[in-house]
């Protein structure tokens, strides 16, 4: 796996910090970074973008304005959105854990907040893939159907009631409730085309995410393709039933969906305006959907050692 490495004391640095990720210790985390990177880096802006604000803009006008450095403080979707930014670019961007489920950060080997310093302070870099759909880029998984309406319940169930695990249940139950008609949809892979009625599709460029979720495909992400997981079942109930299993992670290959490996494919829906969940954020997207891998597209810092995926 090639690995290149950084001048740090070289290095024009911008911390972005989103100001709504985890819980109220936001500002003790930013006093650590300083305190560990400061003394190591050319230089270092920190650069908080609040609740609603422009992660994305903030990154890519970073990289505009000759930052060789892009770190990013909070979940998976501030990560996303910074990795978008930065990508087919020569800089080099931090993964700093801020959220709740972190998976990107999990993958590249640096789960703790304390373990991604380490990593950037050492100063090793290794190119990453990424996932796109359509012009949008994705570090994780990107689906159709059942999960961005579970991800629009759960907000309103939030917002209502507070969050708790009963509410993330509750959210699931009333997606499915309110759901209508399965989708119908044409996947062109290799000069094939697949039809599918499913209430769900996912797909997933985390390895490690399949492995935490029990679900195939984990291999075939780390030799960078897509894993698209298809929600299937015989009536109504069924599919359903298969799709709220498959949100939860609780499904068995070949009993509860299809599974589809390409780094290259089309999906195509009736309905041409669709709403889709990119790493845990929801976007209204117009079909159809071209899904491709960006090989090495991203460069991260990793530890020595780990998951930083498949190397440029």
């Amino acid at each position: 796996m090639n690995e290149t490495s950084i001048d740090l004391g070289r290095s024009r640095v911008m911390l972005i910090v989103n100001g709504k990720a985890g819980k109220n210790d936001t500002r003790q985390r930013v006093d650590l970074i300083r305190q560990r990177l400061a003394p190591l880096v050319g230089d270092l802006v920190v650069q908080p973008v609040a609740k609603g604000g422009d992660i994305a803009g903030t990154a890519a006008r970073a990289v505009e304005t000759g930052f060789d450095v892009v770190l990013a403080l909070g979940g998976d979707g501030t990560q996303s959105a910074v990795a978008g930014a930065l990508a087919g670019s020569d800089a080099v961007m931090g993964v700093l854990p801020g959220g709740t489920f972190n998976y990107f950060a999990r993958e590249l080997g640096t789960e703790t907040l304390e373990s991604a310093l380490d990593a950037v302070a050492a100063g090793r870099v290794r190119s990453r893939d990424l996932g796109r759909i359509n012009e949008r880029i994705f570090i994780n998984n990107a689906s159709f159907g059942l999960y961005p309406r579970i991800l629009t319940r759960r907000e309103d169930i939030y917002r209502r009631w507070g969050r708790s695990r009963v509410a993330a249940y509750w959210s699931v139950l009333v997606a499915v409730r309110d759901l209508d008609d399965p989708m119908h949809l044409t996947v062109t892979t290799e000069g094939r085309h697949l039809e599918f009625h499913t209430p769900l599709a996912f797909v997933a460029r985390s390895a490690y995410q399949l492995d935490s979720l029990g679900l195939d495909g984990a291999q075939a992400v780390r030799d960078g393709h897509f894993a698209l997981f298809i929600a299937r079942g015989s009536s109504r109930l069924s599919l359903m039933s298969a799709a709220v299993r498959l949100a939860l992670g609780k499904s068995a290959r070949g009993e509860d969906f299809e599974l589809v490996i390409s780094d290259d494919m089309l999906i195509e829906s009736r309905a041409r305006r669709k709403l889709v969940a990119l790493d845990g954020e929801k976007e209204k997207m117009t079909g159809p959907f071209r899904l491709n891998v960006m090989h090495g597209a991203l460069k991260v810092f990793a530890p020595a050692e780990g998951g930083a995926g498949p190397a440029a």
